[in-house]
Order: structure tokens, then C-alpha cells, then sequence
């Protein structure tokens, strides 16, 4: 699999570079009481993919940078919700995605909870899963890391 470092053959890539951002509200170290890190995410991603596009010539549709933004959104709403402490996200071009990676310092694996058509709130995992192409969850050392592959172009999506 090619990732924006460089392909199979060690050639670089005139992909961009993958981004790693600290979410936290200030600079020591404490998340922002306020919630302004979902806001900023959601801006981050959305500059992200507009480099993609308008400086490496990338094809992103505006329906995958929407979508890519409501993912960035639900996964940064929960590990500010459940998590506190240090929040990262990183944005990474793989092949014709985008993959998000948000870590946080909890070792508490996210559960999608059961279809409740009545249920108000807490169908965030439910509406990733239904829009990406992969999901993924793993633990650290120091809490997990949450993965989501979003295409880029409006071809497919769907779990993998």
C-alpha cells in the first residue's frame, strides 16, 4: 500500500505529507474545556484535503471532503467526551483516502451501541461506520488510536 511518504520503490511522492496535530486546548498539555478542538478538526481536515487537490492536482470530491469533515467531527467529539487529556489527530493520504487517526489516552474500546430508531444522540460510531471504507481501533501503550479510511472521490463507501 502507498502512503504519502513515497512509493513501493523509495521514489518520493508528490502527495502531501501526512500531518500529525496536537488537539489540546492550550499548550500545556490540557484539553480545551469548550470543545473549539472538534471545530479546529473539522477546519484542519478540510484544508488538508484542499491541499490535496489544488497543490498535487489529487481528484477529492466535495461530497468526500463533507464527509471526511463529519467523520473528523464524531471521532474528535468522542475523545474529547470520553478522554481527557492529550488528543492528536493525524490526516495521511493513502492510495485514493484519506485516513484519520485520532489517539487519545484512553484504553476503552468504542462500541456501537444497537439499532434504536427512538434513541436521541449517541449514534456517532453508527453514522462513521456507515460512511467509510475502513474502521479501525487499536490499543496503545498510552490509550488507542481510532482509524477511519474516507475515498476521496465518490465512488465508494462502506466498511471493508
Amino acid at each position: 500500500m502507498k502512503s504519502v511518504d513515497g512509493d513501493a520503490q523509495g521514489e518520493p511522492d508528490s502527495r502531501p505529507a501526512a500531518v500529525i496535530i496536537a488537539l489540546d486546548g492550550d499548550d500545556d498539555g490540557d484539553s480545551d474545556g469548550d470543545g473549539t478542538c472538534i471545530a479546529r478538526a473539522r477546519h484542519l481536515m478540510a484544508d488538508f484535503l484542499g491541499r490535496a487537490r489544488a497543490d498535487h492536482g489529487m481528484a477529492v470530491s466535495t461530497r468526500a471532503v463533507g464527509l471526511a469533515q463529519l467523520v473528523v467531527s464524531e471521532l474528535v467529539t468522542n475523545a474529547h467526551k470520553y478522554a481527557p487529556g492529550p488528543l492528536r489527530m493525524e490526516l495521511r493520504i493513502v492510495d485514493d483516502a484519506v485516513e484519520v487517526t485520532v489517539r487519545d489516552g484512553v484504553r476503552v474500546l468504542p462500541v456501537a451501541r444497537p439499532v434504536e430508531p427512538g434513541r436521541v444522540g449517541q449514534h456517532g460510531l453508527e453514522i462513521v461506520m456507515a460512511v467509510v471504507q475502513a474502521f479501525q481501533v487499536r490499543l496503545e501503550p498510552a490509550g488507542k488510536s481510532v482509524t477511519a479510511r474516507i475515498a476521496l472521490t465518490d465512488g465508494s463507501v462502506g466498511p471493508r
